[in-house]
């Protein structure tokens, strides 16, 4: 039996999320890779400054391809594109598994982030190009939910390995499993469908036509909606096509462009800028500031990770019925409500004090603001800014706003390194 085209679709998009596992499974592994007792003998004790630098290199590789992976995608296409960070994320995390000192995992971490940088790029990219009207808000939440689940496998195998294993093999595994998820994108985004805007803006508009068909009708090439859909894509890119030579002139120059622009930075800025991932990279480090060891933290950890996915499924479920605006300002109000209480609780009741309710209520407030991103904050910060933008400019400005993402991310990390690393975990 054939499959329906909107169920041909998701399949499509759920392949080309795959490259948000590794990022979510990197945001969480780490974690759990720096307590590591051999880790640290291998990297010569790094202190603060240096694991700080560990864990934000794989930010700036991050920040580093958003520079030319606008350009890569208008040129080579989305799915070679795609490929092009597969295999640099793949060499990243060799290295990484096959650290011999802390320069490899230096190296490593930023190759790997350019690969991640890339796939975060282009994944939503690729999906709201192939999409259906109807579907495109939960298509590309689909990359959240993706983080997600490979922070959920993180944080389960991140346990396993730092309890069950000794030596080398305690953060060399896990490090190594970072890469199983992009060998099958690799692979199998070779057998998935180009996207049609790419192949209308490269004047292939037959292909278009039958790619169109493949996703939207059976293949049928007379369908009404594929029809109007191909008319509609080519109409935009014969007004595009002049603009696309200055897509990048067009998006500071024009003050509709510019706006949009400004607006998908600010909003990427001040997602990052919540702290979420200092509170994936060095939650042993924030639990054990209110008297938690290393061991019940990892095990913290994983409920985290399963809260995540269970808001990133409520995400998909809503984004196409309750909109965007709503939800995300609704998401930020209650999130900056549980930092007011979480900074309470800390500021009454600090290390010490060994009050062990003080101590769940604080935790409760990490995995309701976890709840509370993983369901709005997150998935839309990748969702509204692919949606802003017309086919001439969307994978040049797209590549802007995901810049944004990881320097700010970076930013937070000076800081938290140095104060949350001064602190060993009990």
């Amino acid at each position: 039996m054939p499959l329906s085209p909107k169920v041909y679709t998701w399949l499509c998009g759920l392949f080309a999320a795959l490259g948000s596992v590794t990022f979510g499974y990197d945001l969480g592994i780490i974690a759990s890779v720096l307590p590591s007792e051999h880790f640290n003998q291998i990297t010569g004790h790094p202190d603060a400054t240096q694991q700080g630098l560990i864990v934000g290199c794989l930010l700036l590789g991050a920040f580093a391809s958003n520079i030319y992976v606008g350009s890569l995608a208008d040129w080579v296409g989305r799915r070679k594109a795609i490929i092009v960070g597969c295999l640099v994320f793949l060499l990243g995390g060799g290295i990484q598994t096959g650290a011999q000192n802390i320069h490899y995992m230096y190296g490593g971490r930023f190759l790997a982030g350019m690969g991640i940088g890339m796939l975060a790029m282009l994944a939503p990219l690729y999906q709201a190009e192939i999409a259906h009207p109807s579907i495109r808000g939960r298509l590309t939440t689909l990359q959240q939910f993706m983080l997600g689940i490979g922070a959920l496998i993180a944080s389960f195998i991140g346990y396993g390995c730092f309890h069950g294993l000794s030596g080398q093999a305690q953060w060399r595994l896990p490090l190594g499993i970072q890469m199983l998820p992009a060998l099958p994108l690799a692979v199998f985004i070779l057998f998935l469908p180009e996207s049609p805007r790419y192949l209308a803006m490269r004047g292939r508009n037959e292909e278009a036509l039958l790619v169109l068909a493949r996703l939207h009708a059976h293949g049928d090439v007379n369908d009404t909606f594929v029809v109007a859909e191909h008319r509609e894509i080519l109409k935009q890119v014969a007004l595009e096509q002049e603009e696309t030579r200055d897509a990048w002139t067009l998006l500071f120059t024009t003050k509709s462009n510019f706006r949009r622009l400004l607006l998908g930075v600010a909003l990427q800025f001040s997602v990052q800028m919540t702290g979420v991932s200092v509170i994936q990279y060095y939650s042993p480090q924030i639990f054990a500031s209110i008297g938690i060891d290393t061991s019940t933290t990892l095990g913290l950890q994983s409920g985290n990770s399963v809260i995540a996915l269970i808001g990133e499924v409520l995400c998909v479920w809503y984004i196409d019925k309750l909109g965007r605006r709503w939800p995300l300002i609704w998401a930020n109000a209650i999130s900056g409500l549980t930092f007011v209480i979480g900074t309470i609780i800390i500021a009454v009741f600090p290390a010490g004090s060994d009050n062990h309710n003080a101590s769940r209520s604080f935790v409760a407030m990490t995995w309701l603001f976890n709840l509370v991103f993983s369901s709005g904050i997150g998935p839309l910060s990748w969702a509204i800014p692919v949606e802003m933008f017309n086919s001439a400019t969307r994978a040049k400005a797209t590549a802007i706003t995901s810049s944004a993402a990881w320097i700010s991310n970076c930013m937070s990390h000076p800081y938290s390194a140095t104060r949350f690393l001064q602190t060993d975990p009990a």
